[in-house]
């Protein structure tokens, strides 16, 4: 990647105008003929007097029609004639802006753009670009949609471009940029289990997965580069706001045009193609859907998908997974004498602890009911009642020591999230018992949990065999012990035949187990639903976004892909 960030240096000096171009391209309800801008905030400040200054206002309420028109206009037709900075102070964010900008035609090799507006919808303007792509003999032309938005500027509210990278391009998170050059990584034809190519024109969700192949093994595989507009990754690339969260600071660069192709060398994966055709068909329209299957005993990836194609939440993804982490708690709860399978355990419509209080969905209860029944029905105070016997790390240790999860040293073949357990006390601490709290996991570690739980011991996941580069897998430093072992399938086991996760598992035959989960996120209408499973030596996870209980959403996708396995 080195090579392609050294190519994007800024120039020190002011650009030279973008080619030869035109006017802008007017179309679209709202929009008239304008004049071109110029610098546009050079006035002499000293020559207003002090009266008139004072009767300034800074400008307030919602933007006009007519403040949008007119600063989208600006913008469009300063960048487009090659004024860098008067298309900069057109944002509310001049520095950054002409920055990238710089880009675009220094580092990216864009010119003769034309940028077509459309109709504006309230403070967003829609526009479409047509350019052209040019590198030493390489030319292609390149045509895409954007949008801006128009907002009040801090301090003045003057009405400015809501600056973010993906004005220039849809596919840039800020901290990104556009680089044309010879790509620092060649392409990689990835293959299957069996030797056949993977594409994401045959596999949709596996676009992102093929970006990081080839960040990672692009040089190792044998290819050559070719020449390529490609999105470079900056630091604080993110969810466009500089966030980190979700492993996203981690996401692949991503290739948006060939000027010339390279000649790609193969890596072999671990993926089924009938059982990862299956996890698309699971996921096909279902935005929020993610799901991944594992072989249990080795931790090979079988499959990989998600319903938005756009990011990896199957490997990347960092959701509180509700009480699907039921599964680690148990296992500690076992462990410690804290619980048993078939002895009586407390289950009451509410618990209070830390300074909060719990209860369970509709404010059920279990009167005189054992663990493997609170564990079948997930009962979330029988696992908040034991909080006040636990030290504050002891589910941190739990899933670090048994599970190999939360200590961010998983080497798959491409950028995971490794899972998250952190230390917390009272109230926190006890919400992290039923996977809220701190919390977070993605499909590939809860279908970890499943598979360590069906195989005995913790296989770190793989996509690409340690054998390809001689890398080290990560390990869990102990098991479980057999007695507690053959508990916490007993209970899995129980909740895949009678409990929550009945209705969806009907029909999956032979050695079975299963959890479900729904895990509340602020501002949502609806929980995020979870499902983790194993059947035989598969194991499977997968969560569906704000689709409530888990059995009932996550639950059958699974289940589908466990039959798909025989």
């Amino acid at each position: 990647m080195g090579s392609r960030r050294g190519a994007a240096e800024r120039r020190r000096t002011k650009p030279a105008v973008i080619g030869s171009v035109a006017a802008v391209v007017v179309a679209g309800a709202g929009f008239g003929a304008y004049a071109v801008y110029g610098g546009g905030e050079t006035g002499d400040d000293s020559a207003r007097t002090k009266s008139a200054a004072a009767a300034e206002k800074v400008k307030s309420g919602p933007l006009t029609a007519a403040e949008v028109t007119s600063t989208a206009q600006r913008f469009l037709t300063a960048w487009q004639q090659g004024d860098v900075a008067a298309a900069a102070a057109a944002t509310d964010d001049a520095e950054a802006a002409k920055a990238l900008l710089t880009g675009y035609a220094k580092d990216a090799r864009i010119k003769d753009a034309t940028f077509t507006p459309g109709a504006p919808a309230g403070e967003k303007v829609p526009f479409s670009v047509k350019a052209t792509v040019a590198y030493e003999k390489a030319t292609e032309p390149l045509a895409y949609d954007s949008a801006l938005t128009v907002v009040r500027r801090e301090g003045d509210g003057e009405p400015r471009v809501d600056w973010h990278a993906a004005v220039v391009h849809p596919e840039l998170r800020d901290g990104d940029k556009l680089v044309t050059g010879k790509a620092g990584d060649p392409p990689v034809k990835a293959l299957d289990r069996n030797g056949a190519e993977i594409t994401a024109a045959k596999y949709p969700s596996l676009g992102t997965v093929l970006d990081g192949l080839r960040d990672k093994y692009g040089k190792k595989s044998g290819g050559t580069p070719g020449v390529e507009l490609r999105v470079v990754r900056g630091e604080a690339a993110g969810d466009g706001k500089g966030s980190k969260e979700s492993g996203a600071d981690e996401v692949a660069d991503k290739t948006l045009l060939e000027l010339s192709k390279g000649t790609p060398g193969t890596l072999k994966t671990t993926l089924d193609p009938a059982l990862q055709a299956a996890a698309e068909k699971q996921v096909d329209g279902k935005k929020g859907a993610s799901v991944v299957m594992l072989r249990a005993s080795t931790g090979e990836v079988l499959a990989v998908a998600n319903g938005g194609h756009g990011f990896n939440t199957a490997f990347l993804g960092s959701l509180a997974p509700g009480s699907t982490m039921k599964v680690i708690t148990a296992s500690m709860l076992l462990e410690k004498d804290l619980a048993s399978v078939n002895e009586k355990h407390p289950c009451p419509k509410f618990f209070s602890y830390g300074g909060w209080k719990f209860q369970n969905d509709d404010k059920f209860e279990i009167k005189d009911g054992t663990f493997k029944a609170s564990f079948a029905r997930s009962c979330n105070t029988a696992f908040i009642s034991q909080a006040p016997e636990l030290k504050d790390d002891d589910l941190t240790r739990q899933a670090k020591e048994v599970f190999g999860l939360s200590m961010n040293n998983w080497s798959v073949g491409v950028s995971t999230f490794d899972g998250r357990v952190p230390v917390q006390s009272k109230a926190q601490m006890a919400a992290s018992l039923i996977g809220q709290g701190g919390v977070r996991m993605n499909p590939l570690n809860m279908a970890s949990v499943s598979a360590t739980v069906k195989s005995g011991s913790f296989h770190q996941p793989y996509l690409v065999a340690p054998s390809v580069d001689g890398r080290a897998l990560a390990t869990a430093s102990r098991t479980m012990s057999g007695e507690t072992l053959g508990a916490l399938r007993e209970l899995m086991s129980y909740t895949a035949a009678y409990g929550t996760a009945a209705e969806a598992m009907a029909g999956v035959s032979g050695d079975v187990g299963a959890k479900t989960g729904s895990a509340e996120v602020d501002g949502q209408e609806k929980p995020n639903g979870w499902f983790t499973a194993y059947r035989g030596d598969l194991a499977a996870a997968g969560v569906v976004q704000q689709g409530g209980h888990g059995g009932d959403t996550a639950g059958p996708m699974v289940a589908a892909l466990l039959k798909a396995g025989g």
